[in-house]
């Protein structure tokens, strides 16, 4: 058998195993709120979680992927196909032990971030410091103040909010279940234009943004007004007040995440798959790689195993260890989580949707006060983010120079 065959396979036990990381790491994006608020059972969490990545990653995941993950090495250097084979083995390996060390220290991390600085390391010992176009790194590096910061303020605002208009009125229950209708309708509208200016599916519908805002807006409404009905119906239990109809809400704002999360993050696996895939099938591989369907369903099975097999690790520490979480608040941080992701993506700036979840739960803790907030462990997030791309790219260029001297 070719040496190349043997690399595939390499690939595929590679892909799968960052696939795996993703689910285990990024679970804590969609579910950490809903669980750390007792909105759903972590059982619950990881079953609806795994599910829905896999629908994400098939259906709406990206059938054509970045060679080079957002677009941060020049494309010159895949030109020998066996160097690229060898770096596209050590980003991956050197991504994915980076995330497995972080999951294993209960942290949450940007998995996209993990591949950018791999492909850097990878990068430079390919063909130096001159293929890395350090005008997108400064972008990477700005997203970790951008993405946390501007979802915080939405947190922060969204949950004084809730707190203005019902918690601290008298009949919470009965005031949560009259303004039902917006809070549905303004997750429903974020969602809506989520999916259709931010996943692949979005991009193939081609959908203008006046169109897109009129679609929108009357499923907002549509669903808002049914959503209230709904409620009035099926949620009786009127000893918690709001939360209880904040519950409910909630629960669909952490699928939604989920499904974009297995939409969006399946790339950062099987991107760099795709690439060794196309190598060795085909000799050589352009800047853009079309991506098999048995190789998104290959990475949303793998998502979903990591979320089973080890979600629990990072879910613990965004849902219950930063503050403390009611269904009011893991609504906040969800919905300015969808919020920053959809705004910060179109308007072109960096973000990361882990980035995001923490600092919406940061938000909704400072709502409460300094003291409501762990900074202890908001400080160690925070350090293992600044390490992820220099640790990254420093594992790639090990493994690369491994690679090189026994392939």
């Amino acid at each position: 058998m070719p040496t190349e065959y043997y690399i595939l396979i390499a690939g595929y036990i590679l892909g799968f195993y960052m696939a795996w990381n993703i689910g285990a790491n990024d679970v804590a994006n969609s579910m950490a709120s809903a669980v750390g608020a007792k909105a759903i059972t972590v059982r619950q969490a990881i079953f609806i979680a795994g599910i829905l990545n896999v629908i994400g990653a098939v259906f709406i995941g990206s059938h054509v992927t970045d060679t080079i993950r957002k677009g941060i090495v020049s494309t010159e250097i895949l030109c020998d196909p066996h160097m690229a084979l060898i770096g596209t083995i050590s980003a991956l390996l050197s991504a994915a032990l980076w995330v497995s060390f972080a999951t294993w220290k209960s942290l949450p991390v940007s998995t996209t971030h993990s591949i950018v600085g791999a492909m850097i390391g990878f990068g430079i010992m390919a063909g130096g410091f001159s293929v890395i176009k350090w005008g997108k790194l400064g972008a990477v590096v700005s997203s970790w103040v951008i993405s946390p910061v501007f979802s915080l303020v939405i947190a922060f605002v969204m949950f004084k909010f809730i707190v203005k208009l019902i918690i601290s009125k008298q009949q919470s229950f009965v005031r949560a279940l009259k303004f039902s209708p917006l809070f549905i309708g303004i997750t429903v509208f974020v969602v809506v234009l989520s999916f259709i200016f931010k996943t692949p599916l979005g991009k193939k519908l081609e959908v203008g943004t006046p169109s897109a805002l009129l679609i929108a807006l009357m499923l907002a409404v549509a669903l808002g007004c049914a959503g209230m009905l709904a409620l009035k119906r099926f949620v009786k239990d009127k000893k918690n007040g709001a939360e209880e109809i904040f519950r409910s809400i909630q629960i669909g704002t952490s699928c939604y995440v989920a499904l974009a999360q297995g939409a969006n993050d399946v790339a950062n696996a099987i991107g760099p798959l795709a690439v060794i895939y196309f190598l060795v099938k085909t000799g050589g591989v352009g800047a853009e790689v079309p991506v098999p369907v048995f190789l998104l369903l290959f990475g949303g099975i793998g998502i979903a195993c990591g979320i089973a097999m080890a979600g629990t690790r990072v879910m613990e520490t965004v849902g219950k260890k930063i503050t403390t979480l009611t269904n009011t608040r893991g609504f906040s941080v969800d919905f300015a989580a969808a919020t920053t992701v959809l705004v910060a993506s179109k308007m072109g700036l960096p973000v990361s949707t882990t980035h995001a979840a923490v600092g919406g739960v940061l938000g909704v803790g400072l709502a409460r006060g300094l003291e409501a907030v762990n900074f202890r462990i908001i400080i160690n997030i925070m350090l293992y983010w600044v390490l992820t791309v220099p640790v990254s790219a420093i594992t790639s260029m090990i493994i690369f120079k491994i690679l090189q001297l026994i392939l």
